[in-house]
């Protein structure tokens, strides 16, 4: 039986969560990971690829790659080198590794009059803002007030331990 090793294209499925068992991003078809059904509707037709509804970036259904290009985190593939097809694993990575540590630096007030006129942000909102040098940064709204807006640039999941179940499928 062929083993899995650097340069192979492999097909997985997986599952990531969280300490508390949340389920972030799953291959798995029978996973509704989109259970408030913005799948489903003209805002993910890219494929969720900004993870807005929790998708993943990507459709259900096994993942197919080449080991060693880290598409995901580079402790999945070393997870998967050396597992043949059908073989699981579990695979704990810690904020550090996986979506960064919390910054509190990166959370920011800007006041409302540096905003666009048009821009009504609110709680949960999730933005692309742009500099002059047009460079984009994806924050979230936290706080909104009469003069200042609050945002936060950490990712999601930053500060959160993940652990992937992961299947090999298949060395096609």
């Amino acid at each position: 039986m062929a083993l899995a090793e650097k340069g192979n294209t492999v097909t997985i499925n997986f599952t990531g969560k969280l300490e508390d068992g949340t389920v972030f991003d799953s291959t798995y078809e029978d996973l509704d990971c989109c259970e408030d059904d913005c799948c489903n509707d003209d805002s993910c037709d890219d494929g969720c690829e900004d993870d807005e509804c929790g998708c993943g970036g990507h459709e259900a259904g096994p993942m197919t790659f080449t080991l060693g290009e880290e598409i995901l985190f580079p402790q999945i593939d070393a997870a998967i080198v050396g597992m043949a097809p059908g073989e699981k694993k579990t695979v704990k990575i810690a904020a550090a590794d996986a979506f960064g540590v919390y910054d509190k630096e990166k959370v920011f007030t800007v006041p409302r009059a540096d905003l666009p006129e048009d821009l009504i942000p609110e709680v949960g909102d999730e933005l692309s803002l742009s500099n002059e040098d047009d460079e984009e940064l994806e924050v979230v709204v936290l706080e909104t007030t009469e003069d200042q807006v609050t945002f936060d640039a950490n990712h999601p999941l930053a500060g959160e331990d993940v652990t992937f179940e992961i299947e090999l499928v298949s060395i096609p």
